[in-house]
């Protein structure tokens, strides 16, 4: 499928970790303007400086001749026709909350975040829909297979960009494409977003097998059940034509449940082997977006009841406090 001849001139990017410095690291391969939102001044003073990011991919060297720098929201989104949001999303209702639905008139905007917000149980192209009047129209994803540290390192990468609106998914996957980017375009905006937050549960769950010392022969029974789960609870809740098989969805899994970049992975392998969820919070110093979003699915389930005995484990475990032992033992029963 070709990519849209419309140009995005401005885009407002929310958030300053590594997937935020990843996109701008693609985005500087295109002729646009670009209003980086970072809450913490100290960080935009250090960028300032030495053009690279502190605290995240501090290799990629950033250009600051097409990068605005603001600790002020309102003031990045005012002048970008565009808005790239990738703060996790636990912490999204608190980066939003100088911000209201006239704030977001008539932009465009991208969720590159993969998770739910915790409380309202919503993917985020919900929550902006709701909280700040978006027409759905206006509200997209940009999900994987991709992890940031390799886009640093110039790797060649796959993004898919989803829209109901496809020339707003051309549009932005046309700033995305580039020598190391390859992007893909879909409508399914409800089955990519809610896939990418069920693969990083799915790899907490690889991670705490790892953890326990369970081999590739189980980790390949879980992750082909796993995708048979996924494919369960997103027709569950949008049923809608869709090729589990494609990129967006199994890609997205496989990258995240086995590579040594998935934090999600790093997360379970440590529950697995006997931290707890605070201690391997602290160590981590990340966000693995999967343990939050872990029980807006366990919730949003109650309703659906779809069959997602991988997903109930994860939940068991961390929330549950049930030994991961006994739990992956009771699981293992469960695969075939």
């Amino acid at each position: 499928m070709s990519l849209s001849e419309e140009k995005i001139k401005s885009i407002a990017v929310i958030g300053s970790g590594s997937w935020a410095t990843a996109l701008i690291k693609i985005l500087l391969n295109k002729d646009i303007q670009i209003n980086w939102w970072i809450r913490n001044e100290n960080t935009i003073s250090y960028i300032n400086e030495f053009k690279h990011n502190p605290n995240y991919l501090s290799n990629v060297e950033l250009e600051l001749e097409r990068i605005a720098l603001f600790s002020d929201i309102q003031k990045a989104l005012l002048n970008s026709s565009h808005v790239l949001l990738t703060v996790p999303a636990a912490f999204l209702p608190d980066a939003l909350k100088n911000i209201s639905p006239a704030n977001m008139e008539e932009k465009v905007v991208f969720s590159a975040i993969k998770g739910m917000v915790p409380g309202v149980n919503q993917i985020i192209g919900e929550y902006l829909n709701e909280q700040f009047s978006i027409p759905l129209q206006n509200i997209g994803v940009i999900t994987g297979p991709c992890h940031a540290e390799e886009v640093a390192l110039e790797k060649l990468s796959y993004l898919t960009v989803a829209s109901q609106d496809i020339s707003k998914a051309k549009a932005m996957a046309g700033c995305l494409q580039c020598r190391y980017i390859n992007v893909a375009v879909s409508d399914d905006i409800y089955g990519t977003e809610y896939a990418a937050v069920l693969k990083n549960i799915i790899a907490i769950a690889s991670g705490i097998c790892h953890g326990l010392g369970y081999g590739d022969n189980f980790q390949a029974v879980l992750i082909s059940n796993a995708i048979q789960e996924i494919e369960r609870f997103v027709k569950a809740v949008h049923p809608i034509s869709r090729d589990i098989k494609d990129s967006a969805y199994l890609g997205d899994l496989l990258v995240t449940a086995y590579s040594q970049f998935s934090r999600n992975r790093t997360f379970g392998n440590m529950i697995g082997k006997g931290y707890s969820v605070k201690s391997a919070q602290l160590e981590m110093n990340m966000i693995a977006e999967g343990y939050y979003a872990v029980k807006s699915v366990f919730e949003v389930n109650r309703k659906y009841k779809a069959d997602i005995p991988i997903i109930n484990a994860v939940y068991n475990i961390l929330y549950g406090k049930i030994s991961p032992h006994i739990e992956m033992r009771l699981l293992s029963n469960k695969l075939s």
